[in-house]
Order: structure tokens, then sequence, then C-alpha cells
């Protein structure tokens, strides 16, 4: 009984695997497709956290217990990796804005 018990589980796990990296792929075409850039930050956070879900479920199988902390470290560089793509997206967003602005002025101002 015990033997199946771990066999099932050992199954379950490695269909979870394959369903998360099935859906890394349908994360990566709308980080490619998305239209706009917020789609592909989401997108891009996603894989990470899915990457990161599929790391713990490896440590698990495979019984190592450093793959966990390889799991954290990822997370945060994940997580850094966003905030920086964030700012950058917000400082260019601002830039177009001002520039829409000064370009509004102009016109108003020929008139």
């Amino acid at each position: 009984m015990i033997q199946f018990a771990t066999s099932l589980y050992d199954m379950v796990s490695r269909v979870c695997i394959l369903a998360i990296a099935v859906l890394v792929i349908f994360c990566l075409l709308r980080a490619v497709r998305g239209p706009r850039v917020t789609d592909r930050l989401v997108a891009v956070n996603m894989i990470g956290t899915m990457t990161i879900g599929i790391i713990a479920i490896l440590s698990d199988i495979l019984g190592e217990s450093c793959l966990l902390d390889i799991c954290l470290i990822y997370a945060m560089i994940s997580f850094l990796a966003i905030v920086v793509l964030t700012r950058v997206y917000m400082g260019v967003y601002r830039e177009q804005k001002r520039g829409q602005k000064k370009r509004g002025a102009k016109k108003c101002s020929k008139d």
C-alpha cells in the first residue's frame, strides 16, 4: 500500500510539472504577442512564478532540499527584475505623456 501511494504521488508530481511547463509555454506566447507592455510584464512574472513551482516540485521528487534555497533566491531575483522592468516602463510612459503635452501646447500656441 505504501509503495502504491509513493508511486501515485510521484506520478501526480510529474503530471503537475508537465502541466506547469505547458502553462509556461502559453505565458511565453503572451509575453511575445501581448498587445500591451503590461501584458508582457504580467506574463514574465507568471513565468517566474511557475518556474519557482517547478523547482519546488523537483526538490520534493528528488529529495534535494538545496533546491528550495535556489527557489528562494530565484524568487528574490524574479521580484527585483519585475520591479526594475516596471520602473523602466513607468519612466518611458511618463516621458511619452510629457512629449504629448508639449506637442499639444505647441499646436495651441501656433493657432
